[in-house]
């Protein structure tokens, strides 16, 4: 049995969908622990109480310093003490880093956790990395979140030897920033399967599995993708029921619509691992609903039945030895 501590006071729509999405993911195997304010209905699923709630627009370092008993710090902690195998919040996600770093700490060798978030290409789905964790960051870092990347995409989407590619603005590789510059370098000196530079046209057409880069750049791509989506289905909705013909077009093309919507909706992941600390952390959007909580569940309960953290700790491990030799 996999112990899910999920914070229910951090997301936008309130705990009754987090504890909605909690009792969705229930299971056999998976048994999601609510930590929220005391008398919150969890309807038979056990409660830790908590007195406090970490808001959205708090700065992470002070709500992790003056709320040691909000919902946040204390899901964390139960990761921390060995009392849950892994955390699930959509709450603010400065303080879920802050309180990873101190409680969970970094794996060996590590220099910076980065958010590991899979996208929906047409070619099958990605991992883009960091997607917001660092706005600011060194080449090294790149070669340590690409490395991460690529165990994520072995263990969680079952590829052999993930190809990797570094976001920048032209794919020749004197194309870019000084730092993309210096991260090409390193990457393709690497043991990674490099292809080199994409740009962010290629993003959703699946230009390699994964795709690495600073978490400013990466935050930017994750929204632009995750509004066009949302956008261009809207609008197709929109133009089916504007008129006659285009409702009786939309009867015969709604089984194909469906299956585009499915497997585009960010939903259907429903979050993103923080990776690189000691404790499995898997972030869910702010706005996630009752689906994409529930997913996010399941997908912490997918890394700890892989060992993504003990697994990711040996690679590192590993990259560290070759650096030396």
């Amino acid at each position: 049995m996999i112990r899910v501590a999920v914070d229910a006071m951090g997301g936008d729509r309130g705990p009754p969908a987090v504890v909605e999405g909690a009792l969705a993911a229930r299971s056999d195997e998976i048994e999601p622990v609510v930590f929220g304010s005391a008398g919150l209905d969890t309807r038979g699923l056990t409660l830790v109480p908590t007195t406090q709630v970490v808001a959205m627009d708090e700065k992470p370092a002070d709500a992790f310093r003056t709320k040691e008993d909000s919902s946040l710090v204390r899901a964390v902690k139960a990761v921390a003490d060995g009392e849950a195998d892994a955390v699930v919040s959509p709450g603010n996600t400065g303080a879920m880093l802050a309180a990873g770093l101190v409680l969970l700490r970094r794996v060996p060798g590590l220099r910076r956790p980065a958010i590991a978030v899979p996208l929906p290409a047409r070619k099958g789905p990605s991992v883009l990395i960091d997607a917001g964790a660092n706005a600011d960051c060194r080449a090294e870092h790149l070669l340590q979140f690409a490395t991460m990347g690529a165990v994520f995409a072995e263990e969680l989407l079952g590829i052999a030897r993930p190809s990797v590619r570094l976001l920048s603005i032209g794919e020749e590789p004197e194309k870019g920033n000084q730092l993309t510059l210096e991260a090409h370098e390193l990457l393709a000196c690497s043991d990674l399967d490099f292809r080199g530079n994409a740009e962010g046209r290629d993003v959703l057409e699946g230009a390699a599995d994964v795709l690495v880069t600073d978490g400013f750049t990466g935050n930017v791509a994750l929204k632009a993708v995750e509004g066009t989506i949302r956008t261009l289905l809207d609008s197709l909705r929109e133009e089916i029921t504007a008129s006659t013909t285009g409702t009786v077009g939309g009867l015969l093309i709604r089984p194909a619509a469906r299956r585009l919507r499915k497997r585009l909706d960010p939903d259907t992941y429903g979050g993103a691992y923080l990776l690189g600390l000691r404790g499995l952390v898997v972030i869910a959007h702010g706005n996630s609903s009752a689906a994409a909580i529930a997913n996010a569940i399941r997908l912490a309960a997918r890394g700890v039945e892989h060992d993504v953290v003990g697994r990711l700790a040996a690679r590192l491990s590993q990259a560290k030895r070759a650096e030396i030799v």
